[in-house]
């Protein structure tokens, strides 16, 4: 199986593009390797690709905007749903003319 095709696996249905190889001074290649995006979505880099005495390591970039796209989703998620039950019970008092009527009953 050549290099491509495994990366084609870590990415279904989308070919990954290889950026231009650079030479270090100690004689380690590394390329750069990315996803392609789409209309609007943009590159994603994989990883980069050393080749180092002949032998390939590729070494996996950690996305961090997926986590923070869950955070931000999750607080959303509570902060609509805090609002609903505020506005659906608020913790005041009823200050209404028929809250106030209802609290006098009450205390006589």
């Amino acid at each position: 199986m050549t290099l491509r095709e495994q990366f084609a696996q870590l990415v279904p249905g989308h070919v990954p593009v290889f950026g231009e190889p650079h030479r270090t001074d100690t004689g380690v290649t590394v390329i750069t390797v990315t996803s392609p995006g789409g209309w609007l979505r943009p590159d994603r880099p994989l990883g980069i690709l050393v080749i180092a005495d002949g032998e390939p390591t590729f070494v996996p970039t950690a996305d961090d905007t997926r986590v923070a796209r869950l955070g931000i989703a999750v607080g959303l998620v509570a902060a609509t749903f805090g609002a609903a039950a505020v506005l659906r019970r608020p913790p005041w008092p009823d200050l209404s003319a028929k809250g106030l009527a209802a609290l006098h009953s009450c205390d006589s």
